[in-house]
């Protein structure tokens, strides 16, 4: 693994997200959101599934988000480290809250958006370009309530309003934007991913692909909307990729593959070549379901599709049609995969696959044609401090280092990237387990799992290495 030259001008930096970075979830005049009704513990997952008891947060019951690491408040120390690495690029998100607390205010909230000029013009000090989502699994709770979230064709007109606002506000301070964040979460994890809520009774699947198109008509009216404001930008769409192999060479096998990446590919197919994909048709007729769309939505899709696919990675997946093979699953990944005997896996059970890394990103290129942009990858792991109170995280440091040596793979490959964000350059909360243990950060941050801890920030093994790794612009993997 050598001779590895990144393109000049490539984003080397890190990705981060309002709602497990920030805190102060009630602080300047900021509304609930989705990830201040998630809770630690058993109860999580099904609420991120949609089975939702309470809209306020519940007394004597822990909510991480609602401190977070506290970066609204600290933003100007771990800025400065990620400086000291280098950072071309960070990735963060805005708050939809923060801007417009019930989510459809006649006035954004002023407070919020100083938050943010102050937050992009600290990364701008340090020649760290800003990486902006719109939503990062982020409705305002307000919204959920009065309109039942995405499920209404309501929260379009206010998602437009909403990214107009930021568009406008930040044109001199933000050139790359992406609407949704894992917009394909929506059909595994449909409250965090979108913010819907069932009852017993309710045709999920009618409610989960009618909220993804108004998500999709959302989305290409934000890039509309950009292309107007900030003529100079780049606006992406955002895809949890990783592909799916077929257990076996049985066609069935390689059918069934092929059919659970089209789960996801549906959401980039239109974001991205700005029409439904004749399977997804064939898909909605053989389920019975009936997609309301208005009048000029097709034309909209067409006319408005995105710059740049910017996806995460962190595992393939594996998939059967035998029953008992289909026994042998993996535990911790939201996206169900069979265990695949040739790889090996983190402390959360999620397939480590270098290589496949390298295949998902020549699989979106061949199909897309444009630039891809790394915007999510990294190792989940519990660090501890050793006898000489350094935390050596050379398995971090192996994971990150294979996979960055398999996207310059795909570079040789001819596949465009504009960058790498790895995910969690500061220790976060989990967004699948909510737990501060699951740590992916070349910054350590003293917080446990229950709420404790310092908050104070100290440099791992990688922080040095991965500052190498940009310095050299991928020579010294």
């Amino acid at each position: 693994m050598s001779n590895y030259k990144f393109p000049d001008g490539f984003l080397w930096g890190g990705a981060i997200a309002a709602n497990q970075a920030e805190g102060a979830y009630l602080e300047g005049g900021k509304g609930l959101t989705i990830v201040d009704l998630l809770p630690t513990g058993e109860q999580r997952r099904a609420i991120m599934e949609g089975y939702v008891q309470s809209l306020i947060p519940e007394e004597g019951v822990y909510y991480p988000s609602h401190e977070a690491i506290d970066f609204y408040h600290r933003y100007k120390e771990d800025i400065k480290l990620f400086a000291e690495m280098g950072f071309k690029a960070l990735r963060v998100s805005i708050a939809w809250a923060r801007i417009f607390p019930t989510g459809e205010d006649e006035e954004p909230n002023e407070d919020g958006l100083l938050f943010y000029d102050r937050l992009f013009n600290e990364l701008l000090a340090h020649n760290i370009e800003p990486v902006v989502t719109l939503a990062h699994f982020d409705v305002p709770v307000h919204l959920i309530e009065k309109y039942g979230s995405w499920r209404s064709r309501k929260l379009v007109g206010l998602f437009e309003m909403y990214a107009k606002t930021v568009f406008t506000r930040y044109k001199n301070k933000v050139k790359y934007w992406m609407t949704f964040n894992e917009i394909n979460m929506l059909l595994h994890l449909p409250f965090l991913g979108a913010g819907l809520v069932f009852k017993e009774g309710d045709n999920k699947q009618q409610i989960q692909y009618q909220a993804a198109h108004h998500q999709l008509v959302a989305s290409a009216l934000a890039v509309k909307a950009c292309h107007e404001i900030i003529p100079d930008a780049k606006i992406g769409c955002m895809l949890a990729a990783g592909s799916f192999y077929p257990y076996t060479c049985n066609p069935k096998d390689i059918f069934k593959g092929m059919e659970k990446d089209r789960e996801s590919y549906f959401f980039i197919d239109v974001q991205s070549r700005g029409e439904y994909p004749p399977y997804a048709m064939r898909f909605f007729k053989d389920n019975q379901l009936d997609i309301a769309m208005e009048p000029g939505d097709t034309e909209l899709l067409k006319a408005h599709t995105v710059d740049y696919i910017g996806f995460s990675y962190y595992s393939s997946r594996t998939t059967s049609t035998d029953p008992e093979v289909n026994k042998n699953q993996t535990t911790g990944n939201v996206f169900g995969s069979i265990v695949n005997p040739y790889l090996e896996k983190s402390e959360w059970g999620w397939t480590i696959d270098p290589l496949g890394f390298r295949i998902t990103a020549n699989q979106l290129y061949d199909r897309y044609q444009k630039p891809l942009f790394v915007v999510e990858n990294g190792l989940g792991a519990v660090d501890e401090w050793n006898e000489e109170g350094q935390i050596d995280d050379s398995y971090r440091i192996d994971y990150l280092g294979s996979h960055l040596a398999a996207l310059g793979e795909a570079i040789k490959d001819g596949v465009e990237i504009i960058g790498y964000t790895s995910w969690g350059p500061i220790d976060i909360v989990s967004a699948s387990s909510g737990e501060m243990k699951k740590r992916y950060g070349y910054i350590y941050v003293d917080r446990d799992n229950e709420g404790n801890g310092t908050l104070n920030r100290a440099k791992k093994a990688s922080f040095d290495w991965y500052k190498q790794v940009i310095a050299t612009n991928g020579e010294s993997l």
